[in-house]
């Protein structure tokens, strides 16, 4: 599998590369990354031909938008290669008391995010990341971190902005006029992607950290995708650093429980001569709902390991042995060589 391999969104005329771009990281996620180290990494993901770039006004409150509009626009007779997704969900307001490390950001901007899911606001929304973007259409647009787990008690409050409130209505609208591509949701939890299908036909999901190498319980939603022609992108194949040797998980401090099975299927993996995270980049794309997976990269050079593990050929074996030791949903596609 190589990582220009490029495979049809839903029933849309986008197509993403296998292996996309995630941009948090280059907003300054955890660490900062300096301009220039930033636009070197997203020319090094473009010759290495990533077309699937993914970026939100909330990272680096605002910071991805605007490098990653920097960078397109020195490629406007290339723009049409790449696939770009964007987010809405949060406005971002001006403050001057944003400061280094908020919401794990090391440097973000001086614009702090509100949550609003309504229709003004993600009308609103969109045309600010135009602005950022420095572009007048959206390839695919997210709604961005709704869910329970996400926000609690108040997610009953934005599910009802969301729907009553005009939310959904909104992306239909953009998708009607042709200033989207896909609509669809950028999250963190496969139920609430489940809640919004039944109230709007999405054409794709970014589902991050809920199916990868270390957790598969999202496979019979994704079946259900699958059946329904709902694209799956899949963010956060190393579930926030976890299998890529970081003890985090979710963007926190992994629990040992966690730690130890990342462990175990490193060790599953080195009986094979398979570093984790080629395993780990590969694993989800065997799923026939899933169309392309974002990897978070900061560097030319992580850019190049994350190619060179992506294209790894890994053996049939390793499969069966990480289902024969209980690391593996035993229904779970797996790569090509599987039993």
């Amino acid at each position: 599998m190589l990582v220009t391999d490029r495979r049809p969104l839903a029933n849309t005329a986008l197509r993403p590369t296998a292996l996309g771009l995630g941009t948090a990281a280059l907003a300054g996620m955890y660490d900062a990354v300096d301009t220039a180290t930033a636009r070197a990494t997203l020319a090094a993901a473009w010759d290495a031909g990533l077309r699937m770039l993914d970026t939100a006004p909330y990272y680096g409150f605002t910071r991805s938008e605007r490098r990653v509009g920097e960078f397109l626009a020195e490629r406007p007779r290339e723009r049409a290669e790449a696939v770009l997704a964007t987010k809405v969900g949060r406005l971002m307001r001006p403050d001057a008391t944003v400061a280094p490390g908020d919401n794990g950001f090391a440097d973000p901007l001086p614009f702090r995010p509100v949550f609003d899911y309504t229709h003004d606001a993600i009308l609103r929304s969109f045309e600010d990341s135009l602005q950022r973007l420095g572009l007048a259409r959206i390839d695919v647009l997210l709604v961005h971190d709704i869910g329970r787990v996400t926000h609690g008690e108040r997610h009953a409050h934005h599910w009802q902005q969301l729907t009553a409130g005009g939310g959904l209505r909104a992306l239909e609208r953009l998708r009607a006029e042709g200033r989207v591509g896909a609509i669809g949701l950028g999250v963190n939890e496969w139920e609430v992607i489940r809640d919004a299908l039944g109230e709007v036909r999405l054409d794709c999901a970014l589902l991050a950290g809920r199916y990868t190498l270390l957790e598969q319980g999202a496979r019979p939603f994704l079946d259900d995708c699958a059946r329904q022609g709902v694209g799956i992108l899949v963010g956060g194949p190393f579930n926030s650093g976890l299998l890529a040797g970081q003890a985090k998980f979710d963007y926190e401090d992994a629990p040992p429980a966690l730690v130890a099975r990342a462990a175990a299927l490193r060790a599953a993996c080195a009986a094979h001569d398979v570093p984790l995270e080629a395993a780990a980049l590969q694993f989800p794309l065997a799923h026939p709902a899933v169309v392309s997976v974002l990897s978070g990269m900061r560097s030319p050079a992580q850019v190049a390991q994350n190619v060179a593990w992506f294209e790894r050929p890994l053996p049939g074996a390793l499969w069966d042995e990480l289902r024969a030791r209980g690391l593996l949903d035993a229904a779970a596609p797996c790569p090509a060589g599987a039993a």
